[in-house]
């Protein structure tokens, strides 16, 4: 491969010294650059890059001495190479001097041709082996550069993975730990010490200590997967509880694979810990609101039953109007329960639900403090409330524009009282048999929910008196006597 030609200066102030330099120099196939003064050489410097330096030593105005001084001077030349030829004899002294301007030899005249080709050869091919090895530290220094870039793009990169899967796993109540199967060391990272509520100031991460947070009952999960990786299982999960040391119990499931050597011998197991305690209670809700919901089908279907069964009327059109009425009073505090979750019914708004029906204006008063009713408790109150409605609206005072209904109700004791009085309506007689509303309301208010039903037939008006006790025990107690026998109970009243 051809090398890279080199710039060699030859500076002198007689050209036929030049024009023999350049004749012996000739061979060694260099550039070779003249100057006939010391000014000239240093314009020559300031332009191009010279290898070495063949300069005079004595010339007017600038003599080597002085040149080379003024080179040294400058940063870009301190280290190029410079040969003194001198026609006079050196002695020592200038010798020094000559080294200490930067001199690396001297050429004394006359100049021998091989000797000054030797020198001149040996400077050129160390500032090129020189400029090469810069070159080639450039170039790994770029290497480096470029290495350590792709390096801290990785590194930067990689904590932020690890960043985002902190992030997921802390999200996710998650936490991963790895296990060292020969030496028993274990390892966990932030999330798997959070899900079993203690820290690693505090607690020793070992086989015992773990085992010591499991669940009584999940004990032998631990072992059991243990077996299965001892038998060659690579990969395990199962669900499991831990009791955290303040007394609180999660569940978990647990995903464990094992790493092996070259013999198929466990050496690692790594895992990842799901703190799914959230998961569980909500299936525990749902399953308890499938219960709920089915529970409640079965009071809704019983009631309705109920009502079919034991609705009297002369004519089909009014039965089949009975029978809708009660169904939609029914009805309407399911729509209110549900609004609420089934926690319970506002008696407020059982009350509003029956008077839309009717435009009565001013015709009603209301007055009480708000009172929240158990489910069981509104199911039934509704539908007494239907009837003093639907009678009161059929033959009493809300039977005409003239009548008038006072509503009261008032709680003391967990005892609701409710005061139904009607005045300006038709003339109210004494009934000498108690018709089906009559009965089912005593039925539902007294058998279903152990409170008491009063009626006086004033002339000037029904005046209704209900005593409803609001305890979840009383109330309770009433539904499920309704549940399986509440037919029964409305039967015995209209017997």
């Amino acid at each position: 491969m051809d090398q890279e030609k080199v710039n060699i200066l030859l500076v002198d102030d007689q050209p036929a010294k030049l024009l023999a330099y350049e004749v012996i120099l000739k061979d060694l196939g260099e550039n070779l650059v003249i100057a006939s003064s010391g000014r000239e050489a240093l314009e020559v410097l300031l332009k191009t890059e010279i290898a070495v330096i063949l300069v005079d030593v004595c010339m007017p105005e600038l003599d080597g001495f002085e040149l080379a001084a003024m080179i040294r001077e400058h940063p870009r030349f301190q280290k190029t190479a410079m040969i003194f030829i001198s026609a006079i004899q050196v002695s020592d002294i200038d010798r020094l001097r000559g080294y200490e301007m930067g001199a690396v030899d001297y050429v004394p005249v006359p100049v021998v041709p091989e000797v000054l080709r030797a020198k001149i050869r040996v400077f050129a091919e160390l500032y090129r082996k020189t400029r090469e090895l810069e070159r080639l530290n450039h170039e790994l220094e770029d290497r480096v550069r470029a290495r350590t870039a792709e390096l801290e793009s990785s590194t930067a990169k990689l904590r932020e993975s690890e960043q985002r899967r902190s992030m997921a796993i802390a999200a996710g109540k998650m936490g991963s730990w790895d296990w060292d199967w020969i030496s028993g060391d274990w390892m966990w990272d932030d999330g798997q010490y959070r899900i079993f509520g203690v820290g690693p100031e505090s607690f020793e991460v070992n086989p015992a200590n773990v085992q010591a947070l499991l669940h009584p009952d999940d004990v032998d999960q631990l072992r059991k997967a243990i077996a299965e990786f001892n038998k060659g299982t690579r990969a395990y999960e199962t669900e499991f509880r831990i009791v955290r040391p303040d007394g609180e119990v999660r569940w978990c499931v647990g995903t464990a694979a094992a790493t092996v050597d070259e013999r198929g011998r466990v050496v690692r197991v790594s895992g990842v810990t799901v703190d799914i305690t959230e998961r569980k209670r909500a299936e525990e809700r749902q399953n308890l609101l499938a219960r709920e919901v089915d529970h409640r089908a079965k009071n809704a279907l019983a009631l309705a039953q109920s009502i079919v069964r034991l609705t009297r009327a002369d004519e089909v059109k009014d039965y089949v109007s009975a029978v809708e009425g009660r169904i939609n009073a029914l009805a309407r505090v399911h729509t209110i329960l549900s609004l609420s979750s089934w926690q319970g019914a506002e008696l407020s708004r059982l009350i509003d639900e029956e008077l839309a029906p009717y435009s009565l204006g001013d015709q009603i008063r209301l007055a009480g403090p708000e009172v929240q009713l158990l489910p069981a408790t509104a199911q039934t109150l509704a539908l007494a409330l239907h009837e003093l409605f639907t009678n009161s609206a059929k033959y009493g005072a809300l039977s005409t524009r003239s009548g008038r209904l006072a509503i009261d109700w008032q709680v003391e004791d967990e005892l609701l009282t409710l005061s139904w009085e009607e005045s300006g309506g038709p003339l109210v007689m004494t009934p000498k048999s108690r018709g089906f509303g009559t009965r089912s309301l005593l039925a539902s208010v007294e058998s279903q929910l152990g409170g008491q039903a009063q009626f006086d037939w004033r002339a000037e008006g029904l005046l209704c008196r209900l005593e409803v006790p609001l305890t979840r025990k009383t109330a309770t107690a009433g539904l499920g006597k309704f549940d399986t026998g509440g037919s029964a109970e409305l039967q015995r009243a209209s017997g």
